[in-house]
């Protein structure tokens, strides 16, 4: 049954033109991806459809058809109609079977409204009894399938409406374009909303299925915002959505690891962001809470710091007027092997200070130094970045509890390539022995000096031994990288913080000890440097020491994991090496996420 009358005759269109075009660029082509992609791009099938359809359309309305019968559903109803009267026969069933199929009909009711060219849809009629005061309402009508609509309500405190909170970003509500925060909810589903608490709703939309029906008064309508960047933040810490009490919506929550990378969709929300996770296909956001409220939450709740540390202006390490109140001071050498040595390859100048008294201050006052050096880790604006050709490397720091083994990948990693990797030469103010020489061992400077420096900010760490001071400065760092090298730094944790400027942009590995079993099995030969005088002595790993390890290495974790990219776990020492060096490698090759302010520099 022809439903248009058209004309004869066919004319190369569009469809034709994009077929020609590859062959016809292809002089203009020079490299094969190229070729390739235009090949691909012009014979993608959904372009040939659409274009077809395109050529057919244009052919519509050039010929201006006109329809035979605008009533062919009517028409195929009737006919059933009479077939049903001789239904005995085959023919007749196949007919009547194939004119009750739903395809058909679908395609005659569409025919007859192309026919009747009626496009717009069909409004029920006002109602006669309207209130002219009455708020003008919207219905709308979405179809629900397992995906959450991706929308919050709150009860006004002061008109008591039934209001959107929030859009998600992304989802079904978002996407609808039809609802906005700020609309008041009337009714769900013909079920009137006035008198029902918000839990009570929730559950009303839980039960629905297929479509439902919101009738809303519609929010006075803002000027549209101006569309942000992108924004991407590194989680310090674990969220569980699902065991979160104050979130206004558990299934609207997103759940993330400490480290996770993610894009911030919406800040409008004091307590509550939109986020999602970074390089995420779905578009749907979820609910994170905003770095304010983090804070707030974790100073609330957070436990007694128990790694203990010492404090200064800026020095790291207790000096002489502290070391009186220390119960155990000595020089600690962060290795379990030989003493093997190297040029600027000495101990590292920290102090230990083995006391239990813990500090409860921490929070008190945001003026105290010592609140300054316990940070509140929630997120950190971060942007990727890669390393440019001929650019200063990155620091590596490595960081860990005395034991664990950071000298020895040290010393592995400079005999694998020394004219890559390369470590500091510490300073002393110790006068310089007959077999040493001057910046071989150390930079040997005067007590004077030393102390000045001291006083400018100059060490990262420094520490006083038998009168004498001992310290890695920042300008040995710069002079490491100044020669196109890996500077290789270990210190305690808490100096992370002051290391991570853009000049350096440190990327930091955390070496972190197996368990005390498979240490008793690893390290039963093994010896440790007792570091009672700056030469060093070898002394067997105790089960105290064991103990000691693993349990600084879990506060470590604890109070610093979040500045850690990189644990390493070094139960086999050849295992750790080439994991640190692999890791290594993708630092100088690959992109990473770094805090913005790195690449603004």
């Amino acid at each position: 049954m022809p439903a248009l009358a058209t004309g004869a005759g066919h004319e190369p269109g569009l469809y034709e033109l994009l077929a020609a075009l590859p062959s016809q660029l292809q002089p203009h082509v020079s490299r094969p991806e190229d070729s390739a992609f235009l090949h691909d791009m012009f014979g993608e099938r959904g372009l040939s459809s659409l274009v077809k359809i395109h050529e057919r359309l244009q052919h519509y309305e050039q010929s201006k058809p006109t329809a035979v019968l605008d009533r062919a559903a009517a028409l195929a109803r009737e006919v059933c109609k009479d077939l049903e009267r001789k239904a005995d026969n085959g023919d007749v069933k196949e007919l009547l079977k194939l004119l009750e199929k739903p395809s058909l009909t679908s395609l005659l009711s569409v025919h007859d409204t192309v026919a009747l060219k009626s496009y717009d849809p069909e409004l029920p009629p006002l109602p006669d009894d309207i209130d002219d005061d009455e708020d003008s309402v919207k219905i709308i009508r979405l179809v629900k399938n397992k995906e959450p609509l991706g929308a919050t309500i709150r009860r006004d405190e002061h008109t008591g409406a039934v209001l959107v909170a929030r859009i998600m970003r992304g989802g079904p509500a978002d996407r609808s374009g039809l609802i906005h925060v700020g609309d008041e909810l009337r009714e769900v589903n013909g079920i009137p909303v006035e008198d029902k608490k918000p839990e009570e709703i929730i559950r009303i939309l839980a039960l629905s299925q297929g479509a439902i029906t919101f009738k809303v008064v519609p929010a006075v309508k803002e000027d549209a915002p101006v569309k942000e960047p992108k924004v991407f933040l590194k989680a310090f810490f674990d969220f569980n959505p699902k065991e979160d009490k104050a979130i206004p919506c558990k299934e609207a929550g997103l759940a993330f690891k400490k480290g996770s990378i993610l894009q911030i969709m919406s800040q409008d929300d004091a307590t509550w962001w939109q986020a999602k996770h970074e390089g995420d296909a779905n578009p749907r956001a979820g609910l994170i809470p905003s770095k304010q409220f983090q804070e707030r939450r974790f100073a609330l709740r957070r436990p007694v710091v128990t790694l203990q540390r010492t404090s200064s202006k800026r020095s790291y390490v207790v000096d002489a007027t502290q070391t009186r109140t220390a119960d155990c001071i000595s020089l600690e050498e962060d290795d379990y092997n030989s003493g093997f040595q190297l040029a600027g390859f000495r101990r590292s100048f920290r102090l230990s200070r083995r006391t239990k008294k813990t500090n409860k201050t921490m929070y008190e006052s945001k003026k105290s130094e010592m609140y300054d050096m316990a940070d509140v880790p929630t997120y950190e604006e971060v942007a990727p970045y890669r390393r440019p050709s001929g650019a200063r490397h990155r620091l590596v720091v490595l960081v860990g509890p005395t034991g664990v083994g950071m000298n020895e990948l040290k010393r592995k990693l400079l005999i694998s390539d020394p004219q890559h990797f390369g470590v500091t030469i510490p300073h002393t103010s110790r006068p310089k022995r007959n077999h040493e020489s001057e910046s071989v061992e150390y930079h040997f400077i005067s007590k004077h000096l030393f102390e000045t420096d001291i006083h400018n900010n100059k060490f990262i760490e420094y520490g006083e031994y038998k009168g004498n001071y001992y310290g890695t400065s920042l300008d040995s760092i710069r002079s490491v990288l100044s020669k196109s090298k890996v500077c290789l730094l270990d210190v305690q944790p808490h100096v992370i913080k002051h290391l991570r400027m853009a000049e350096f942009k440190p990327f930091v590995v955390f070496v972190k000890p197996p368990t005390i079993e498979r240490l008793r099995e690893t390290r039963k030969n093994a010896k440790m440097m007792s570091g009672k005088d700056d030469k060093g002595s070898a002394k067997p790993f105790t089960e105290e020491d064991f103990q000691e390890m693993v349990n600084t290495a879990q506060a470590m974790e604890t109070q610093y994991g979040h500045l850690f990219e990189k644990v390493i776990v070094n139960d086999d020492l050849s295992v750790a090496f080439k994991e640190l060096r692999s890791t290594l490698k993708s630092v100088e090759t690959e992109a990473h996420w770094v805090p913005v302010s790195w690449t603004h520099s």
